[in-house]
């Protein structure tokens, strides 16, 4: 059946009359606008919460995006294919036909199963004796366990395998090259730089162009002692690459040891303003500003112990000292002895200053060799300047207490200068025209304590800033991580003792745990 018109909605009613008021008309046209209105302001609502919505969620990958640019990403596993082609080039002729079965055992020393893994490599090298892998493996076996038993015996035994792998007929070059590293880097760790070295020469020779073995070179104549010996490798380095500041503030430190004062200043400055990782250490800092000294431009020495200073290397210009305690102590040049916690030893020096005096008089001969030997340091401009030590790092000294029984009985219940690792205590003896130059102790975690036993005229020490002289049966005070400098120019020798204790800002656990120096 057909609809009826008038039933629809938009259909104007029958009882509305031709003479209906223009009000009635205006709500009949609201009622039939009405509908059609509710449906295009949802039609808007939808298409705006559509659009916010679009933008939130753009937003929020945006966000999701940047938060995981900046996370740390994660490296991929190497792709097995790579691992065999690398490991294939590891292997001789014989390896490869046995790779399978290194394969597995190597598996056993990746999952850290060093017992198992030793076995089967000790077996394999025994089975298959043309085999470098197996024995580099077992190596690698022994190494591992060494450090896990903290066994210095594996650990020799695992450097002596690494080189008898590198010496197996048809071993393969980068297999040669991973063996003596290892080699030499266990060498190294137990202080055996002389065999580390032959190593590293050995590969240097097989590859001359890797620039890194001949600064390991270096490293180790340095390690070693064997200064003007570092030279050549770190030269070579330099052939290999001119700009390598590393090598530079190095070749700058060697130099200026052979007291070639002015070349060395050219290589450390370069050196350390390169950029490069390793070449703007402290020691550099320091010595350069020292190299600066030693040729009469202390203006330029302070510029180069600033600049330091900024980039956070030393604690202050004048404060220079290297291994300095976790947490900050009381920073000062000089010390008045009731700043110190250890007055009462320090009235127990001016008390017995006389009895220490002679004692230490009664051990010098003409020359005050008596004993004395020549200040070790190279410290020293002009003149000559000698020690006897009585404690080192904490440690008597037995031979020293020996000559002078009374003075360390006298010390002997000053705990916190003969326990002190980071302290000696000495007597120091001067002649006439001598100077030192200006320098800071190793550590900020002592103060040095002076008394004054046979002080002429016209001698001077300063500290930081402020000269100052000793007095006979006095004890001066100060930090020797500060800058200080010496003068002898009286007409008889000065003798003095020195003591270093604790710094009192030191707790307990502090002075336990700090290594000696």
């Amino acid at each position: 059946m057909q609809r009826r018109r008038g039933n629809h909605p938009t259909t104007k009613p029958k009882h509305v009359q031709k003479g209906q008021s223009k009000e009635a008309k205006a709500t009949g046209i609201i009622k039939r606008l009405k509908y059609p209105l509710i449906v295009i302001w949802f039609l808007v609502f939808a298409l705006f919460v559509l659009y916010v919505g679009r933008g939130y969620v753009l937003k929020t990958i945006q966000s999701e995006e940047t938060k995981a640019s900046q996370m740390p990403k994660v490296q991929k596993a190497e792709k097995p294919q790579k691992r065999t082609d690398k490991l294939r080039k590891l292997m001789n002729k014989h390896d490869k036909s046995i790779s399978d079965i290194l394969t597995k055992a190597n598996k056993l020393l990746e999952q850290e199963k060093l017992d198992e893994s030793l076995r089967e490599f000790t077996f394999l090298s025994s089975k298959y004796p043309q085999s470098p892998l197996a024995k580099y493996n077992k190596a690698q076996a022994l190494d591992k366990k060494a450090h896990k038993m903290r066994s210095n015996e594996l650990l020799l035994e695992a450097a002596s395998t690494f080189h008898e792998a590198a010496d197996m007929v048809d071993c393969p070059p980068e297999l040669i090259k991973l063996a003596l590293k290892k080699h030499a880097d266990i060498l190294v760790f137990l202080g055996r730089y002389k065999g580390a070295i032959r190593a590293l020469e050995r590969l240097a020779l097989l590859f001359p162009s890797d620039h890194e073995l001949h600064r390991n070179i270096g490293v180790n104549y340095l390690m070693a002692g064997r200064t003007k010996e570092a030279l050549g490798p770190f030269q070579k380095v330099l052939e290999l690459n001119p700009t390598d500041g590393h090598a530079k503030s190095h070749v700058g430190f060697i130099l200026k040891a052979l007291n070639k004062l002015e070349e060395s200043i050219k290589y450390f400055d370069e050196g350390i303003h390169s950029g490069h990782p390793g070449a703007d250490d402290a020691k550099f800092f320091y010595h350069l500003g020292d190299a600066y000294h030693r040729i009469g431009k202390p203006d330029k020495a302070h510029q180069v112990y600033e600049e330091g200073a900024r980039k956070g290397l030393f604690l202050s210009a004048w404060q220079r000292s290297l291994y300095n305690a976790d947490t900050p102590l009381k920073a000062q040049a000089w010390w008045t002895h009731k700043e110190t916690n250890f007055g009462k030893h320090l009235a127990t020096l001016e008390k017995n200053w006389k009895i220490i005096r002679d004692e230490a008089v009664s051990l010098l001969d003409a020359r005050g060799q008596g004993g004395f030997q020549p200040e070790a340091e190279k410290l020293q401009d002009t003149g000559d300047w000698k020690q006897l030590t009585l404690y080192q790092q904490g440690r008597r000294d037995a031979a020293g207490c020996k000559r002078a029984p009374k003075t360390c009985g006298i010390i002997s219940e000053m705990s916190d200068a003969t326990g002190c690792s980071r302290g000696q205590i000495k007597f120091s003896v001067m002649y006439p025209g001598t100077h030192v130059w200006p320098h800071t102790g190793p550590t900020n975690c002592r103060l040095r304590a002076h008394l004054g036993l046979v002080i002429p005229k016209n001698v001077s020490i300063k500290a930081g800033d402020e000269l100052r002289t000793w007095q006979e049966g006095k004890v001066l005070v100060f930090d020797d991580s500060f800058e200080h400098e010496v003068w002898h120019n009286g007409t008889s020798l000065r003798l003095i003792f020195i003591i270093d204790f604790w710094h009192p800002d030191l707790t307990p656990a502090q002075k336990r745990s700090l290594s000696p120096i």
